[in-house]
């Protein structure tokens, strides 16, 4: 703790430090528990899709042979040309929001091509779509992650230093002031003393 002047000018300081943290410190609290609650909504969300796509993995299995197959390549269609995503702001952190995944249109002959690719070009698109997704919703836990911390440290801060902090600088203050106040109340009273016993003097002189 940094040495403190014990001044009138310096507990006022003091105060109104004080009267700031404890004013912010309610905001800071409020965003931390935002912060908290998102997070967790955003790994069930992460959670749920990801239980889905493991379920069309497993269903994909049956699927292995057909896909073997050299004369059918799903690859130009299941790639994605683009991946939208936006961006919403969540208690002053920028977080990345999955919008929707572009891809090739399919152009393939329905007559020379086998009866399931319609299906399969579909199931694929989906599992790629959830992997897309479950790849934002990770950033998003890590940019509200991130701001977890540092709101944390902050309110940290506030509750176990600065505020008290500022009320031991203040208890100090007003213990010096009080001090010197009784100093100079007893000093006065010294001089008016003396006054008081000279003039009896000069008077009975």
């Amino acid at each position: 703790m940094s040495k403190i002047k014990l001044t009138k000018n310096e507990l006022k300081r003091q105060r109104d430090s004080l009267k700031q943290y404890q004013h912010y410190l309610p905001t800071l609290l409020l965003k931390k528990q935002q912060m908290q609650m998102k997070i967790l909504e955003a790994k069930r969300l992460q959670a749920e899709r990801q239980s889905v796509l493991t379920e069309k993995l497993e269903n994909m299995a049956k699927w292995t042979g057909l896909f073997a197959d050299p004369e059918v390549d799903l690859k130009a269609w299941t790639t994605p040309t683009k991946v939208d995503v936006s961006y919403t702001n969540i208690a002053g952190a920028n977080v990345p929001v999955f919008e929707q995944i572009h891809f090739n249109e399919a152009e393939y002959d329905f007559y020379s091509t086998p009866f399931w690719i319609d299906k399969g070009l579909e199931e694929i698109r989906l599992m790629v779509e959830l992997l897309m997704e479950i790849d934002v919703i990770k950033r998003q836990v890590a940019v509200l992650e991130k701001e977890l911390r540092i709101t944390t440290q902050r309110v940290n801060l506030f509750e176990k230093v600065k505020i008290p902090e500022c009320l031991e600088n203040i208890r100090k203050i007003r213990i010096y002031l009080g001090d010197q106040m009784a100093n100079a109340v007893g000093i006065s009273k010294a001089a008016k003393k003396k006054v008081d016993e000279k003039n009896l003097v000069m008077v009975m002189g």
